[in-house]
């Protein structure tokens, strides 16, 4: 079913808007769009955000491997390389520094009517990408080759089923998760 819904295009975008709905829904119901959480956040005094980031991690990852598991889904993993993820992993590490928000948030903190979101967020996003798109040729020969691990996962790079990679990396999570609740973050 979830296989046959690749072919429609038009369903998928219905599903993707739907979806970014609700996602943006919960985001700002969970309290994720407002400045203050995230500077908390990086302050490391608010756990909020590491704490939904965390369900969201785990729920996606035993989410996709069940549908896989069961023949509902593909993965299609894009190529990546330790360069692209330091290089991205910067420009996102920035980004959030300088507003206080990361790409879903500022869209749910724009939505809510937070003109920092909007001017700060969604410019500093395009520049962001402009800043990227300008200088991809140049990375895309150096840097961003470097450490190609092409279209690998980490179960086929361990030659194992993805479960013995997915079940003990969702209960490390959730001990995590429980942890930081125990702690009072």
């Amino acid at each position: 079913m979830l296989i046959n819904l690749h072919a429609q295009k038009g369903t998928q975008l219905v599903i993707a808007l739907l979806g970014g709905i609700c996602f943006g829904f919960l985001l700002q119901r969970g309290g994720v769009t407002r400045y203050e959480v995230f500077m908390g956040q990086l302050l490391l005094t608010d756990f909020t955000v590491f704490k939904i980031m965390l369900t969201a991690v785990i729920t996606g990852m035993v989410g996709v491997h069940l549908l896989r598991s069961l023949g509902l889904a593909q993965l299609h993993p894009k190529p990546g390389s330790l360069g692209s993820s330091v290089v991205g992993g910067l420009i996102f590490g920035v980004g959030f520094a300088i507003v206080g928000y990361c790409p879903c948030t500022v869209a749910g903190a724009v939505g809510q009517g937070s003109w920092d979101a909007l001017f700060g967020g969604v410019v500093g996003m395009h520049l962001g990408a402009g800043f990227l798109a300008a200088s991809y040729p140049r990375l895309a020969r150096g840097i961003l080759r470097w450490g190609d691990f092409g279209e690998l996962t980490l179960p086929q790079w361990l030659k194992v089923n993805p479960w013995v990679v997915v079940v003990p990396v969702a209960m490390v999570l959730i001990a995590v998760l429980v942890g930081i609740e125990k702690a009072g973050w």
